[in-house]
């Protein structure tokens, strides 16, 4: 049986082994800290950096910004700064890493 040697000390108890990350899970990580634009149903579109992701897909972007949909295809008009920001994962319609962001990701996308 496993006891508490102290409160806040050593335990006889043995840690739960941790599985290996999956490819996927590799992937996510390797998107970390990437700038991505996000569309949701409402029509507007997010500009952050990706921060993190749930289970349920919803997304945390750092430093992101708004862009409200226009009726005019040409102009996107001025961004509303949110700074951090909630995406929740039912509202997302499609989520795009940037190109420039990539550039110092190796290999991602490619076959070598």
């Amino acid at each position: 049986m496993a006891t508490m040697i102290a409160e806040n000390g050593p335990s006889t108890r043995e840690q739960p082994e941790v599985s290996s990350p999956s490819p996927d899970m590799l992937k996510l990580e390797g998107l970390l800290n990437k700038n991505m634009r996000i569309r949701m149903t409402d029509g507007r579109t997010l500009v952050g950096l990706f921060l993190c992701t749930d289970r349920d897909c919803n997304v945390i972007l750092g430093s992101a910004q708004e862009f409200l949909k226009s009726t005019d295809t040409f102009s996107q008009g001025e961004p509303r700064v949110l700074g951090l920001a909630m995406i929740p994962g039912h509202h997302v319609v499609s989520i795009e890493v940037e190109a420039d962001s990539l550039e110092d990701t190796q290999g991602y996308g490619a076959d070598h």
